[in-house]
């Protein structure tokens, strides 16, 4: 809403009446010096006339600028129902229509805004299925290959059949890895999630999955390492599995583009409000905006950067780490300089635990 710096439009309708009145007795009474006097019987009624002719007449011209303003408005609205809601009614006057010129365009731009969302969302939509069907169909052509060649092939020795269904094996599983990931991203997206947090110290978990990680790291030449706070426990009240896969995310993601060999560091910091686990490696630095893009769904590094060795996923993974954190009340940063990644998941400590020690 504008703020009016000018006369209102009742003070202006109320100058101009004012002022056509003025202007109408003038003329009126100034009639007889023209005509002379007495009146014929004709004349008698000239200075009523005059009063009148001059008042409308004043009374026409002080008005003129507001009803063409009125008008261009209307103008303009139509310019807007057309379609074109990129045009702005300008703003010529400083009174209550000024107001309704700037709320036309608040109108209007809020309008083109919702357009916009609606046109990204309808393009997310297309977008989704084009991912997925491009997800889906790679493991699932293999799969496919790879039965029909165990189907047709009856000379295959042991050895190339148990390699063949160890190949069809890994390419079931990466297939029910990305449906999951949809499923996931599926519910926490629509809100259909059911939480069942409970409290449990994330230093613990943090600790455990640095253990279970150490292996898999350790086959494609990473080394994993572990720094914790000097604090007790880091109690926090929110579904385990759900933290869990939001870390694990985070940490095959920092395995797949880390340097080989290389090293991940798992770092749990603690303070009065929050615990944080911040998950290190060093890889291929990236631009910036490429950083602005690595939250969003389906976007994918470029293939060069992946890991060898692991199986690309559908692009999902750091979107539903940051989700799963936001629906904890939490957040997922990434810090990046010189090729140097750090996500980090924060959540917020559970007041009610013994543990908890306000600052």
């Amino acid at each position: 809403m504008s703020k009016r710096r000018g006369m209102g439009i009742r003070g202006k309708w109320l100058g101009s009446l004012t002022l056509s009145l003025i202007v109408g007795f003038v003329v009126s009474w100034l009639t007889p010096s023209f005509f002379g006097t007495p009146y014929g019987v004709v004349l008698q009624f000239l200075p009523l006339a005059t009063f009148f002719a001059a008042f409308f007449f004043t009374y026409f011209l002080l008005t003129r600028p507001f009803i063409r303003y009125l008008e261009k408005l209307g103008q303009e609205l139509n310019v807007l129902a057309g379609g074109n809601l990129s045009h702005r009614v300008p703003v010529l006057r400083q009174d209550e229509l000024s107001e309704v010129a700037v709320n036309i365009n608040a109108m209007a731009e809020r309008l083109e805004t919702q357009i916009e969302k609606e046109r990204r969302e309808e393009k997310a939509k297309m977008d989704l299925i084009t991912g997925l069907s491009h997800d889906l169909r790679t493991p699932l052509t293999s799969i496919v290959g790879y039965l029909g060649l165990l189907k047709s092939r009856s000379d295959l020795d042991e050895a190339e059949r148990e390699r063949i269904v160890d190949n069809a094996e890994n390419k079931a599983r990466q297939l029910k890895t990305l449906i999951d990931d949809l499923f996931e991203y599926t519910r926490l997206t629509t809100g259909e999630t059911d939480l069942r947090p409970l409290a449990f110290d994330i230093r613990a978990l943090a600790a455990q999955m640095a253990t279970e990680f150490e292996p898999l790291a350790a086959e494609r030449g990473v080394a994993v390492r572990l720094r914790l706070t000097d604090c007790d426990s880091a109690p926090v009240f929110a579904e385990p599995d759900r933290i869990r896969r939001a870390l694990d995310n985070l940490l095959m993601n920092a395995l797949k583009f880390s340097d080989k060999p290389g090293e991940i560091a798992i770092a749990v910091a603690v303070d009065a409000e929050g615990a944080e686990v911040a998950v290190t490696n060093r890889g291929t630095p990236i631009t910036a905006e490429q950083e602005k893009l690595l939250f969003d769904r389906f976007y994918k590094a470029d293939a060069s950067r992946s890991g060898d060795g692991i199986q690309p996923g559908a692009g999902l993974g750091l979107t539903i780490a940051r989700q799963i954190a936001e629906l904890h009340g939490g957040t997922v940063r990434l810090d990046h300089e010189a090729g140097s990644f750090t996500f980090a998941l924060w959540l917020p400590l559970d007041r009610r635990s013994p543990n908890y020690f306000p600052s």
